[in-house]
């Protein structure tokens, strides 16, 4: 995982701009499909931000988040832009965060009429907290309104289906109220990034300013000038963001080293520097090992497999083969699997980046094969071979 890095992500060029504007020196890096993120940083702080351009739509923003988190790992994914309004109480250029997402269009027809079936995704709890609590300490959104109104930041659900939302009397606009009245806002993408990052166990970030009311008044003149104002606000807040975001994962990272040095600490005052050797004359012997080489028994810990980065590499392959194995044999279901595989990679790639000058490339190859272990917690044969790759990318077991 880079722990200062965050994907912030846009469907339309004016909410790309918006975001755009606020990082400092945008280099542009090219997917090997052929999309294209540019990396910059926020200015005053070590937060840098990798923006990509979506397009509309719940299913190209699904694939593109996922690419994005593949080729970035980052801490978190942001979806930033604008949407329709769900209530009158939010003002036009307000911003809302997603405390939950609908994918609304999910639904069974049946002989007495059209039901329901939503799929909803919640915001992590942390990132939720930590918006909110922006929300209060910030003075200023972004841009005031035409009458001198500061926007606000408003935190509830979000619908997003695959319909560009405009009539207060349509079919959709009905079906929108009679089962998501408590929506705040509506869009066309927020669905496909949350699915994304559910499935990659990454927080996810839902920011829209309010652009419209969805309900018929929608039109182009007017829209030139909204659009921009609300793009910008939920920019202004998703920057901040990412920033606080980082902030915290920085200050985590740093207590769980010191925790590790001092459990290290611990476990070296404890074992001494001697060893214990127990010889016993025709008797049955019961004993508990890390593991467990020829004869030799090794307890409190693993012996590394994997000596060099290089090694490292290939043991890391040979364990992505062994979870192959396993799901084929039907022991390991698919979405573990898919997590399974997420983690190896990140730990690869910190493998491989792994040489004197970068130091800190082992601890993330060792934070996400502990990740991995935990995942694979229900199957415990796989767990156990772990403990080796942990070790050897230098971590205690």
């Amino acid at each position: 995982m880079s722990n200062d890095l965050v994907v912030i992500l846009a469907a339309l060029n004016l909410e790309y701009e918006a975001v755009h504007r606020k990082l400092a020196d945008p280099q542009v890096t090219v997917h090997k499909s052929g999309t294209r993120f540019e990396v910059g940083t926020v200015p005053g702080t070590s937060c840098r931000v990798a923006l990509g351009l979506t397009s509309k739509g719940n299913h190209s923003a699904a694939v593109l988040a996922e690419r994005a988190i593949e080729h970035f790992s980052p801490a978190a994914v942001l979806f930033v832009g604008v949407a329709g309004g769900m209530r009158s109480s939010i003002a036009l250029g307000d911003v809302v965060m997603a405390t939950h997402v609908y994918a609304y269009h999910g639904a069974t027809s049946e002989d007495d009429g059209l039901k329901a079936r939503p799929r909803v995704w919640e915001a992590p709890h942390g990132t939720i907290q930590l918006g909110q609590h922006l929300a209060r300490m910030t003075d200023r959104v972004g841009h005031a309104s035409e009458n001198g109104e500061v926007p606000r930041v408003h935190f509830g659900p979000i619908a997003a289906g695959e319909v560009l939302q405009n009539s207060r009397n349509s079919a959709e606009a009905a079906w929108l109220r009679q089962h998501y009245n408590d929506a705040f806002a509506i869009d066309m993408e927020a669905a496909g990034v949350a699915q994304a990052g559910h499935l990659s166990s990454l927080p996810v970030g839902i920011v829209r300013g309010i652009s419209d009311r969805a309900d018929g008044t929608k039109n182009g003149a007017e829209d030139r000038e909204r659009q921009p104002r609300a793009a910008a606000n939920a920019a202004a807040f998703a920057v901040r963001l990412a920033s606080e975001l980082i902030k915290e994962a920085e200050l985590a990272e740093k207590a769980e080293e010191e925790e590790r040095t001092v459990m290290a600490q611990k476990d070296r005052t404890g074992r001494g520097s001697g060893s214990v050797v127990n010889t016993a004359f025709s008797s049955t012997v019961g004993f508990m090992a890390g593991e467990v080489t020829g004869s030799t028994i090794h307890v409190g810990g693993a012996t590394p497999k994997a000596s060099t980065p290089t090694e490292l590499v290939a043991e890391l392959d040979h364990f992505r083969d062994h979870l192959t194995r396993h799901h084929a044999n039907g022991t390991l279901d698919a979405d573990t699997l898919h997590e399974a595989q997420g983690e190896l990679s990140i730990a690869r790639r910190a493998a491989e980046k792994c040489t004197a000058n970068a130091p800190a490339h082992p601890k993330k190859a060792a934070m996400a094969l502990r990740k991995l272990r935990g995942l694979l917690a229900d199957h415990p044969e796989l767990a156990a071979g772990l403990a080796s790759l942990i070790a050897a990318a230098g971590d205690p077991v």
